[in-house]
C-alpha cells in the first residue's frame, strides 16, 4: 500500500487535531500517558532483543 501525499496530509492533520484537542480538554494528560506507555513498550521490547 502506497501512502499518497493527500493521505499523509490527512493523517497528519488528524494527529495534530487530536493533540490540540487533548491539550485543550485534558491539559495534555492523554498525550503524556501514551508517550510514557510507548517508552515502556520500547524498553520491554529492547529487553527481549
Amino acid at each position: 500500500m502506497h501512502v499518497t501525499n493527500t493521505l499523509a496530509i490527512m493523517l497528519g492533520a488528524i494527529i495534530i487535531a487530536a493533540l490540540i484537542l487533548d491539550q485543550v480538554a485534558n491539559a495534555g494528560t492523554a498525550t503524556m500517558f501514551v508517550l510514557r506507555k510507548t517508552f515502556d513498550l520500547v524498553e520491554y521490547v529492547s529487553f527481549w532483543r
